[in-house]
């Protein structure tokens, strides 16, 4: 059986292809692992149309879609291989939204059934009843019941034969929920030929992925990252997948030996958590030759590197991949890269300023310069949100793609991006971004995480407030900090103004800080369990924010007539 690598010259037109091609060409290759089991491709192409056969059993009339509640699980892979064969989409359903936001999720993409596991049987039951049909992977016996049905139970007997489903570019293979850190999550149209252009664009352009590679999964396979920098190149390379469960930062370099992990991809802070565990002599003795994701906390990426021996290429993402960047070796380190067509528009709809450098790298017109990150051209890839033709409008109107995130461009034409729209502060009528209060707060030696946004000054706009996880062992010194802060090249507005000594800070399941929700909880007491600190104006150094100094707050917002503000 021949098991040479394909040809990578082009994409295949829809994953069904991909998969039924590395089924022949690469049969004997072992495609997916976990830490006790192992598939070859054809081993995974048989599994995958058990699923298929058995999707196409249980079909109704109406929308073909799947819902997947799962962590990293070998099931969650062959049920998307089997709706990729048997023409259904993949419902991608977040573990963290539960009762009735789950209920909402699975409602709006009109899922058929839920294939899900026993860790999260009763957030569906809780969710929705027994309105669906649910089938419960890795179930022991005894466990299913409330209606659930057991996946292996199912399966048995189900024909492992191809269903030879006629299926092209266009059909629908999976829908990918934003993350919804503002409101109600979208979700994002993936259809076959698209899932394969992207990750063909990720393996040529970023992963470099080869036949000889095994990547690294520990995000989880709902999100766009993993779909498209996890799964799709090693299909489309005839390379391996070796999955984690869920991210471990303990575990990481072990499971990048045990697996023979050469490539890890990510998104939002495990480089920052990964780098917060104790560093060993052999930390760089490991197979592994590229980590590559997106919004890595800037201070990490090149300390990574050198701590496991590899390359980190950090670059954008977003689950509607409006924009594509290309790189290459030379670009400054902290630019996305050039993209034609690609502008940064401020709210007037003009063009922002050229950005301006320090000797030291450092933004001096973030004001003038920083915008919104615009695709002139169009929509790129982006193929729309299901079932909301309003939302979509927007993000594509007068025929620009708007990606609704933040950054600037130098005078070579190279992006670079600078946050959320949540990442903006104002203050006594200066806006500024949070993220280079992040990086100088991020050099303290104490810091492993941080996080700055504005949250309301009684009077007019915000004041500063940053959140910080401190190293294991360290104690936050309060008078230190404020010198550390005061010897810092911050403007004198830029300061923070609170700070929360955190035990962690809120995230959303792909590891990005969730700002709204710190901006929610604000200095308020009663919302905050971690230790505050404030300086008020005039004041020396930080010092503890008690139960008196949030009263006498509240009485400056009541004068000034912003009382409501507290409870935004």
């Amino acid at each position: 059986m021949s098991t040479t690598a394909p040809d990578m010259s082009a994409p295949p037109p829809t994953m069904a292809a991909a998969i039924r091609a590395r089924a022949e060409d690469s049969a004997a290759r072992v495609f997916l692992r976990t830490e006790t089991a192992r598939w070859t491709f054809a081993e995974a192409h048989r599994e995958a149309c058990r699923y298929a056969n058995l999707f196409l059993s249980r079909r109704r009339a109406g929308p073909f879609h799947v819902g997947v509640l799962m962590d990293n699980l070998p099931a969650f892979v062959f049920a998307e291989f089997g709706c990729a064969l048997s023409g259904a989409a993949l419902v991608g359903l977040n573990p963290t939204r539960t009762g009735s936001a789950l209920a909402r999720d699975i409602d709006y993409a009109d899922c058929q059934f839920v294939l899900s596991e026993p860790r999260y049987a009763e957030h569906l039951r809780e969710a929705i009843g027994d309105r669906l049909p649910v089938l419960l992977a890795d179930a022991p016996d005894g466990v299913a019941g409330s209606g659930a049905e057991r996946l292996d139970q199912a399966l048995a007997g189900v024909a492992d034969s191809d269903p030879g489903i006629d299926v092209d570019g266009a059909t629908l293979l999976m829908i990918v929920f934003t993350s919804g850190t503002t409101k109600a999550p979208k979700g994002v149209l993936n259809s076959q030929g698209r899932l394969m252009m992207l990750g063909w664009g990720a393996s040529m352009h970023m992963c470099r992925n080869s036949a000889d590679d095994v990547t690294y999964c520990a995000m989880p396979l709902y999100h766009a990252n993993a779909q498209i920098l996890a799964l799709a190149p090693p299909l489309l390379a005839g390379g391996g997948l070796a999955l984690a469960r869920r991210f471990s930062a303990s575990q990481f370099v072990d499971d990048v030996r045990r697996h023979g992990a050469t490539l890890f991809n990510y998104v939002g802070n495990p480089l920052a958590y990964i780098m917060d565990t104790p560093a060993r002599a052999d930390d760089a003795d490991n197979p592994l030759r590229l980590a590559y994701g997106n919004e890595a906390p800037r201070q990490h990426i090149a300390a990574f590197a050198a701590r496991f021996g590899c390359e980190v290429i950090d670059g954008y993402g977003a689950s509607e991949v409006g924009v594509g960047f290309s790189r290459s070796a030379d670009d400054p380190a902290r630019s996305l890269g050039r993209a034609p067509g690609v502008k940064i528009i401020g709210e007037d709809g003009g063009e922002c300023a050229t950005a301006q450098f320090d000797s030291a790298g450092r933004l001096l017109n973030a004001a003038a310069a920083t915008g919104e990150i615009v695709n002139t051209n169009g929509r790129f890839l982006f193929e729309g949100y299901y079932k909301d033709e309003a939302a979509t409008a927007e993000r594509v109107r007068d025929g620009w793609f708007r990606t609704g995130d933040l950054g600037y461009a130098d005078a070579d034409g190279f992006i670079y991006f600078a946050g959320r729209d949540a990442e903006w502060i104002r203050v006594g009528g200066e806006n500024f971004l949070a993220r280079p209060i992040e990086e100088v707060l991020a050099r303290h030696p104490d810091v492993a995480l941080t996080s700055v946004y504005g949250v309301p000054d009684p009077e007019a706009g915000d004041q500063v407030m940053a959140a910080i996880v401190l190293r294991p062992g360290a104690a936050f010194d309060a008078a230190a900090f404020t010198r550390f802060i005061d010897g810092a090249d911050l403007p004198p507005r830029w300061r923070p103004i609170f700070v929360r000594v955190a035990a962690a800070l809120p995230t959303t399941a792909t590891n990005k800080i969730l700002k709204r929700a710190l901006r929610g909880e604000k200095f308020l007491l009663d919302r905050v369990a971690d230790p505050l600190f404030w300086r008020p104006r005039g004041a020396a150094q930080l010092a503890p924010f008690t139960a008196a100094d949030l009263a006498g707050l509240r009485q400056r917002f009541v004068r000034a007539g912003y009382a409501d503000r507290l409870e935004e």
